[in-house]
């Protein structure tokens, strides 16, 4: 395991550029860990301006393929729970690299410190989360890289490059939000398939997954009051201009609700 820079980057932005060229997923995950660290105890004080690059160095495998190539994942076998991990696991990897893309992205949009908060705690749960399913994917045999996966979620983050706004309703509010509502029933069938420790986990990813889709809902309402839009119908009208998939129930309204999601955002966009 080769050592981190001795030295910390001048910027936030620097920083985020050195986790997005760094192609070793547990290296991704060290360097998130010191430079959320570093933002957190006022050690890295500037965002900066540094752009990202417009994709994330990754490791040589998994083999990324369209989603509809990827094998489905059937929870009664080992092999197939550690499929799903694995999946999960790519997702994950995929989240450290959005949340540091959004924080150096945008940072010409004059935001406020606190949205550099978000995003910076936000990188390190979704590192705490990778960590957490490679652990789970050792000790059911298999590792990281091991299984193909897809290429949708940054595929997402390359539509979205050139508006905070679509961004945030793609991101956050499409895709992370989806994984509220999937959680529930993965966390009952793996249970029902004799895996509570895959379960423990998912459950954990779950509930502090809640707060990200929160960081999304407020700034993309912060943008909308800065433009003098109507957030609810600008997030429909974003979502079906930018996204590409479809909005399907059901819906963890609950979840929503504690993300500060109202219904009346995404309920149209399922009619």
């Amino acid at each position: 395991m080769t050592a981190l820079p001795s030295t910390l980057p001048p910027t936030l932005a620097d920083a985020a550029r050195t986790v997005l060229t760094t192609a070793d997923a547990a290296r991704k995950v060290r360097l998130t860990r010191r430079y959320t660290d570093a933002w957190a105890e006022g050690e890295i004080t500037n965002v900066g301006e540094t752009p990202p690059p417009d994709r994330p160095a990754r490791p040589a495998e998994p083999d990324l393929s369209a989603p509809r190539d990827v094998p489905r994942r059937r929870l009664g076998s080992v092999q197939g729970r550690a499929a799903f991990v694995h999946a999960i696991a790519h997702i994950e990897l995929n989240a450290i690299d959005l949340a540091w893309d959004i924080a150096a992205r945008f940072t010409g949009e004059g935001l406020p410190t606190a949205f550099f908060d978000d995003w910076c705690a936000v990188a390190r749960d979704e590192a705490e989360h990778f960590d957490m399913l490679c652990r789970r994917l050792g000790q059911l045999g298999a590792a990281y890289g091991d299984m193909p996966a897809h290429d949708g979620l940054w595929q997402a983050a390359a539509d979205t490059a050139d508006d905070l706004l679509a961004r945030l309703a793609v991101v956050p509010m499409v895709l992370e939000a989806r994984g509220l509502d999937t959680t529930p029933d993965a966390v009952r069938r793996l249970i029902d398939a004799g895996d509570p420790e895959t379960a423990a986990i998912l459950e954990k990813i779950g509930t502090e997954e809640i707060p990200h889709v929160a960081a999304g809902v407020r700034w993309f309402n912060f943008i909308c009051a800065r433009r003098g839009l109507d957030p609810a119908a600008t997030f429909q009208a974003t979502v079906r201009r930018r996204f590409q998939g479809q909005i399907k129930p059901p819906f963890n309204d609950d979840a929503r609700r504690q993300a500060d999601f109202p219904p009346e955002y995404y309920r149209p966009l399922a009619a």
